[in-house]
């Protein structure tokens, strides 16, 4: 891998690192319960897992993006992507049995940074698919 290469990759990985901290933030302040944080598997990860102030269990992709060179954050996500998402939330059902009854959605977390990595805009997009 060339060095601009391994830059833009570190880069990513900090804009995604950043963006899941500033959504945590967010919906924190919304008084959303955070469960889990990266939750892994043998089939990928699921950003975060919380619980709304109704007591739904939210399951939150975040997509982060500096420029809309390449679209919007939210546009990113596609139909295989969500069949992933919800593969991915019917593990995390069956380890968790006592979750099993509780109502679920899926939202996603859209962050916007500008090119020299400030906060731009968070938009929040619930029962996103």
């Amino acid at each position: 891998m060339s060095r601009g290469a391994k830059t833009v990759t570190f880069y990513r990985k900090g804009l995604g690192s950043r963006g899941e901290e500033e959504a945590v933030a967010y919906l924190s302040g919304l008084g959303y319960q955070i469960m889990t944080r990266n939750y892994r598997c043998r089939l990928g990860e699921l950003d975060i897992i919380a619980k709304d102030q109704q007591g739904v269990l939210v399951f939150v992709e975040v997509r982060s993006r500096a420029g809309h060179s390449h679209g919007l954050p939210e546009e990113s996500i596609n139909y295989r992507k969500q069949n992933k998402l919800r593969m991915l939330a019917q593990q995390y059902l069956l380890t968790h049995p006592k979750l099993k009854e509780a109502p679920c959605r899926f939202d996603v977390v859209a962050v916007e940074f500008t090119p020299n990595g400030e906060k731009k805009d968070i938009r929040h997009i619930k029962n996103a698919f």
